[in-house]
């Protein structure tokens, strides 16, 4: 290869032109001299820049990468080889004739710094790769028609084996028909120590932590059915009242799977969703629970209305956190750490220290939290001081925890549109920081997404455990390690910004806004619904109030959590239960009344689906001003029973009203249905009264015509 002859050549007049007795500065301006000479040679080589040409055009003129990586061999020994798996898709409105998929590499290139590597990654590094690996034919495709290639090398290639120094190396993935390049993908391979000739540096250690909790929370509609019918439930069945879906469990299984196979994986479980589990996986530490967003929390700074909402510092402490971890297990002595987990805002002083408050002497921040300005990686590990005590962060490496959480490291970056090309880039970036500094000690934390694919995570630990690199360490480790910073500097450090969009706080004050609404139906229900527990209900009423509220909290917890696809799920569960408390509590139809005299009695029946009785206030309200009811009744509904109550109906003529029957708590609030019923009045004289007023009718009658008769008349008549 050409750069290899000229580059040996010009490092052969670096090491051996210069006599010993050559001044440090003549030496200097000869490194100097040699090192220009080295790029312009590069440059030579280079192809001609193709950021825009080697793509085919959009209609708008926008460049589309047409080759996909499905799969690739990120780390490279000795025996490997290299095995690629690639998409070609015609992503144009044209057919494309058959062509060519060529992977080539450059053998001997050391990327120099973190500018380098990504300009690379985005195409605009122009780095000469005339070490072609392998090719594969491409058939001709219709407009959006696409097809698999392979490319496999063994490890005798020529390309391979002529790399000779470990580190990660610039990959090109041509496509082209016709002689034209259709499309150019950039990616990343990484050579180990395996089998080359060259000095070990020290292993850079690496924590990689799966948070574990559920994405998709429902509420087990029959458990809360029987919970307001029945009574009560035990705190087991309780407590699972809010189940995983049916997604959550299949993922579940792969997970324990990947699990198995890579013990130095760090697990954080929600202790709820171990709770939920019929058989809890193992964990190394846990977080609050339901994942609550504590620096939400602290960010929109109106405990009253968290309060307002059912919860309280109490339902989502460090002591509640390992009370459900120790339920789950069934075990009133296990122990594990405790870990408060970054929600959608920041770690700032103030999140920290009620975290610490709560009892969280260790955080995870997964964002936001490291310096942007770090010239190189550093040891995931903070200690400040906070007005509450001493707190660990335990601080994500950001560019390595995107690439393996599925986003890539920016959109121009075209091989990291795929899983496959976002781990070759990890792979290759982790390698680089070690060569940053490869006799420094460090331990860098590397933080997956709660909803992470079994299957990435499966060859994302593979990979690392093959990088003679890196050094798999737990975050017991971690937590041990010395600090990057910590006192004045680590404060001064901190976000001072909460990092709660609008968007997050407006979606927040609804949430919040609908659990009190909820909260206050139960509270109500309890309150002024409930009859006033007897000496022989008095226990079972009381537990019973109790769960009601602990039911909604469970609920509210995980609507207020960090799995915001469960948000809705969660609040739709809450104002159920609140809905199903006021709903078993009905009015029966009555059937419509005919009224034949001034007064009568319309009877209601009122039901109640509940294990205990309640007190109710019972309305009618007629339409008419000739045909009236009374106005209120109260009634107590025993349990699972019935209770009538008899209106009195009043009517001073013939006609129809109807009446609208309602119920009231205690404080004379409306709720439930509304019933209606018909009344007509046909007002008759039938009864014994009514003969009398005739009877003395007639007799006045008589006694005028008597009079009439038997007068005495004056002359003129």
């Amino acid at each position: 290869m050409v750069v290899r002859k000229e580059t040996q050549q010009t490092g052969a007049t670096v090491n051996h032109s210069a006599p010993r007795s050559v001044s440090r500065g003549v030496r200097a301006v000869s490194m100097i001299l040699a090192m220009a000479l080295t790029m312009a040679l590069m440059l030579l080589y280079a192809p001609a820049p193709h950021a825009e040409a080697d793509e085919m055009p959009t209609n708008d003129g926008t460049p589309v990468n047409m080759v996909s990586i499905d799969s690739s061999t990120a780390v490279l020994t000795d025996t490997s080889g290299y095995h690629l798996q690639a998409t070609v898709t015609n992503t144009t409105d044209q057919t494309v004739p058959a062509g060519t998929l060529s992977v080539a590499v450059n053998a001997f290139y050391t990327f120099v710094s973190r500018n380098d590597i990504q300009e690379w990654a985005e195409g605009t590094g122009h780095i000469p790769t005339s070490n072609t690996i392998g090719q594969a034919d491409v058939p001709e495709l219709q407009p959006g028609a696409s097809t698999k290639v392979s490319i496999d090398a063994d490890a005798n290639q020529q390309s391979l084996t002529a790399i000779n120094s470990s580190g990660p190396k610039p990959v090109e993935l041509d496509y082209t028909a016709n002689g034209e390049e259709l499309s150019t993908t950039h990616t990343f391979v990484t050579r180990t120590t395996d089998g080359l000739n060259t000095p070990s540096t020290p292993a850079m250690n690496i924590t990689v932590v799966q948070p574990l909790a559920a994405s998709g929370w429902t509420t087990d509609v029959d458990l809360m059915n029987k919970l307001v019918d029945e009574g009560g439930l035990n705190s087991r069945k309780l407590s699972k009242l809010a189940v995983p879906s049916e997604n959550d469990n299949t993922r579940l299984k792969s997970l324990e799977q990947v699990f198995g196979k890579h013990d130095k994986l760090q697990v954080i479980a929600d202790p709820t969703y171990l709770q939920a589990m019929t058989m809890p996986t193992q964990a190394d530490g846990i977080t609050q629970p339901a994942l609550f967003d504590m620096t939400a929390y602290t960010a929109y700074n109106d405990s009253r209305a968290y309060a307002n909402a059912n919860i309280d510092t109490a339902d989502w402490k460090s002591g509640k956190a390992l009370a459900t971890y120790r339920s789950a297990l069934g075990d009133p002595s296990a122990k594990t750490k405790t870990y408060a987990w970054q929600g959608d805002g920041n770690w700032t002083m103030k999140a920290l220290t009620e975290a610490k408050r709560q009892g969280y002497g260790t955080v995870i921040a997964t964002h936001d939290f490291e310096g942007s300005d770090q010239s190189t990686v550093e040891t995931g590990k903070t200690t400040v001081n906070t007005e509450a005590g001493e707190v660990t962060v335990l601080t994500a490496q950001s560019t390595l925890s995107n690439l393996a959480q599925g986003k890539a490291t920016s959109g121009d970056a075209d091989g990291e549109g795929s899983d496959a090309g976002r781990l070759a880039r990890f792979i290759a970036q982790s390698a680089f920081y070690q060569m940053e500094q490869p006799y420094a000690e460090r331990n860098l934390l590397v933080c997956l997404g709660t909803d992470s694919n079994p299957s990435d995570v499966d060859a994302l630990m593979s990979a690392i455990e093959q990088s003679s690199w890196l050094n798999l360490t737990d975050l017991n480790t971690l937590g041990k390690a010395s600090a990057s910073h910590s006192g004045d500097e680590a404060a001064a450090a901190l976000p001072q910004d909460s990092g709660l969009s609008d968007a997050r706080r407006s979606s927040l004050q609804q949430t919040l806004s609908a659990l009190t609404e909820s909260a206050k139906g139960i509270d109500r229900f309890n309150s002024f619904i409930l009859a006033e527990p007897t000496e022989k209900s008095s226990s079972g009423s009381t537990t019973w109030r109790k769960q009601l509220v602990s039911a909604h909290n469970l609920l509210a917890l995980h609507a207020l959590g960090n799995e915001a696809s469960s948000g809705s799920t969660m609040l739709e569960g809450a104002s159920q239960l609140s809905s199903l408390l006021f709903n078993g509590i009905a009015i029966t139809p009555t059937e419509n009344v005919n009224v034949v005299s001034e007064t009568a009695k319309m009877p209601v029946t009122i039901s109640n689906n509940h294990p205990y009785p309640v007190t109710v206030k019972v309305s009618s309200l007629t339409d008419s001003m000739q045909i009236v009811t009374s106005r209120f009744d109260t009634v107590e509904v025993p349990a699972h029973g019935e209770a009538q109550v008899a209106f009195t109906i009043r009517v001073s003529t013939s006609g129809d009203a109807n009446a609208t029957i309602a119920l009231f708590d205690r404080q004379g609030t409306t709720f439930g249905a509304t019933q209606t019923t018909h009344i007509t009045s046909a007002l008759q004289i039938s009864d014994k009264s009514g003969f009398v007023i005739i009877g003395f009718a007639v007799l006045l009658g008589i006694v005028g015509l008597w009079r009439q008769f038997n007068r005495k008349k004056d002359p003129d008549e």
